[in-house]
């Protein structure tokens, strides 16, 4: 039993680094096995990955608050994020803003987002969303940013597990780069994403994590809907563009219950 119990965490141990080698720059050795199966059960470790990154956004303004205006810290912050995920989430927003802005039809839709070139709609997108961070950030008393951060990184990655969940994957598997995320996630699967992505935000007077995440699972439901109506499900790029707007939508509804 206890050689089995070491094959499951060691399994598991796998999977998370198999997600955490898509979902991130962050360098994993080559001797880690990987394979689609694998990586197709990933989603499960998202949120993990999400506190990961959220640890060295909260460390990196953690200690340049010391010495820097706030202002500045969180700008610095932000862009620890965007190295260790390669702006991967953020491109995603990109192209689904100027899929569904551009586009007239899924067909169409789909056919811009595929599109490597960066449009009006995506880059409006991506500048809203990085100013509207910055600017939660930089207003809240500073000695919250570090817990929004943990906590929106997390959140918002489990929110993006929640759409998997409920709507369908409509690229074609095997065109797609995100072929072996196409499946929907299992039961299992959603129940270590929700512990991962909910537990966190018990750091949060229950004011602030009752309105943060209400404000998330709001825009997401909203978002949701609409990828369902002009799309009939979503895409790896949708999933990013989740990750982003329930992450603004965190931060707000904290940024409301802290006055």
């Amino acid at each position: 039993m206890t050689q089995s119990l070491s094959a499951t965490v060691r399994e598991e141990w796998h999977i998370f680094l198999n997600g955490l080698r898509f979902f991130t720059r962050i360098r994993v050795p080559d001797r880690i096995p990987h394979s689609e199966a694998m990586l197709s059960l990933a989603p499960k470790y998202l949120p993990v990955i999400g506190l990961l990154v959220g640890g060295a956004c909260a460390l990196t303004f953690a200690l340049s608050i010391m010495v820097l205006p706030q202002s500045i810290s969180v700008l610095l912050a932000m862009t620890a994020g965007l190295l260790i995920t390669g702006a991967f989430h953020e491109d995603g927003l990109s192209d689904t803003a100027d899929g569904l802005g551009g586009g007239w039809d899924g067909e169409r839709i789909l056919a811009i987002m595929k599109d490597s070139r960066v449009g009006n709609y995506g880059v409006i997108a991506i500048t809203m969303v990085l100013l509207i961070k910055f600017a939660c950030l930089s207003e809240v008393d500073a000695s919250w940013v570090p817990a929004l951060l943990l906590t929106g990184q997390a959140f918002s990655r489990y929110c993006a597990v929640l759409i998997m969940s409920g709507m369908h994957y409509v690229r074609p598997a095997a065109s797609s780069k995100s072929k072996p995320l196409t499946d929907k996630p299992t039961r299992g699967t959603l129940i270590v994403a929700s512990v991962f992505g909910l537990i966190p935000l018990v750091w949060l007077p229950v004011p602030v994590m009752l309105l943060s995440l209400a404000a998330g699972l709001l825009i997401t439901i909203w978002f949701g809907r609409k990828l369902q109506r002009w799309l009939g499900g979503y895409t790896g790029d949708c999933l990013g563009a989740v990750q982003q707007l329930s992450e603004v939508a965190f931060y707000l509804g904290a940024i409301a219950a802290l006055g």
